[in-house]
């Protein structure tokens, strides 16, 4: 039977750490892996555990520059402490450990390889939860990102002539991948995002819209704190959706990043599984070639919950609301009390519900009326209004 959905997998990814005070736990990759193995997504008969290698220097450098990449392999290579701030090297965000661009390297290739495995192999869906960091610069790590793979694995795309939208439904704004194709039109990039006017990175407004060729091209929903299920299914439906299908690429790119969910401990959005596993449905149901990438998420066991449903959804498949009991168990001991992999669809308090939807709101407005007519207008089909 002929494999058509991969997921990117390697013990390796939550091998380091960036430390026992920092948010980002790399411990998230395992126990995501160990719940997919215990509804028995890791051995479907469409589906497939692939490992993957660190990325080239030579796809790197697609985006990178060559100074940044001799400077993190310097400091990973380091024994002490080390730190250049001109990179964003060694702040307490972006740490330096020895094996870091190792490790970063890798989850890279991972998403190099997903593309691959689509574009040569046949794939229909690859996944690399190792993926997602989508705050890296050129010449600089931010946002507890180091090397920007979507980016990296998108120029392999586009240097075989394919078109593509990137989609990024983090809780934070995709600033780096935003910033890669900001003046070309053959990456639609999408980011809906909790509002950077008090919230990092600080960008992602409606008025980024691409410069040049690249002119509407670059989509923005900022969504203010307590947006709920209904409302990020709502900037979802309004926005990104006919705008994928107006576009219509060769190839869909998804960051999957689960800090959107109202129990992550650093953002404000009131999001559950129900919004969440709406848009990926909906995105399945495109039937397009389809690359995903994890993301932020700093509850671990919404990221575990998160990208679990993300796989089966790819695969096809629908799981029980309740975690299976050894998992429960597990996580027990870890300090989280959850029972459920499914949420009810969440509403906010009346007056926080009533002030994000003004917001959506004006954001829908302002990019139907920048961003549609450049999309509408250059591929000639009908955006639903």
């Amino acid at each position: 039977m002929q494999k058509t959905v991969a997921l990117i997998y390697s013990r390796d990814f939550s091998r380091y750490s960036y430390g026992e005070e920092h948010p980002f736990k790399l411990q998230r990759f395992r126990l995501a892996y160990e719940l997919m193995s215990l509804y028995g997504l890791t051995e479907l008969p469409h589906g497939t555990i692939a490992e993957c290698q660190p990325a080239s220097d030579e796809d790197l450098l697609t985006f990178h520059s060559p100074d940044y990449l001799l400077r993190l392999k310097e400091f990973s290579a380091a024994t002490e402490p080390r730190a250049d701030f001109r990179y964003g090297l060694g702040d307490v965000d972006n740490p330096v450990f020895q094996g870091l661009y190792e490790w970063a390297s890798l989850g890279a290739g991972g998403t190099v390889e997903a593309a691959r495995l689509v574009m040569e192999e046949g794939y229909q869906t690859a996944f690399n939860m190792a993926g997602g960091w989508h705050h890296a610069h050129r010449a600089k790590a931010s946002g507890f990102s180091y090397l920007n793979d979507a980016v990296v694995a998108i120029n392999t795309m586009l240097a075989k002539g394919k078109r593509v939208v990137y989609l990024d439904i983090d809780a934070h704004h995709g600033d780096g991948v935003q910033e890669a194709f900001y003046d070309t039109d053959r990456v639609l990039t999408i980011s809906i995002h909790q509002s950077g006017v008090y919230f990092f990175p600080g960008t992602g407004f409606e008025n980024e819209i691409g410069v040049g060729k690249g002119k509407g091209y670059s989509v923005n929903v900022p969504l203010l704190e307590h947006t709920d299920d209904a409302l990020f299914m709502k900037a979802f439906d309004e926005v990104a959706f006919p705008l994928i299908a107006a576009f219509d690429p060769d190839l869909l790119v998804t960051q999957l990043g689960a800090d959107t969910f109202r129990t992550d401990p650093l953002t404000l959005l009131e999001i559950t599984t129900h919004s969440y596993t709406y848009i990926l449905k909906k995105l399945k149901a495109l039937e397009l070639p389809w690359v995903a990438v994890g993301g932020g998420g700093y509850n671990m066991v919404n990221v575990a919950r998160a990208w679990t449903l993300a796989w089966a959804i790819m695969n096809g498949v629908e799981l029980p609301p309740r975690l299976p009991a050894p998992f429960v168990t597990t996580i027990e001991a870890l300090g989280f009390s959850n029972r459920m992999l499914l949420d009810a669809m969440h509403w906010a308090a009346e007056d926080d519900r009533n002030r994000a939807l003004d917001a959506v709101e004006r954001s829908i407005a302002a990019i139907r009326k920048t961003v549609f007519p450049v999309i509408i207008g250059a591929y000639g089909q009908t955006a639903r209004q």
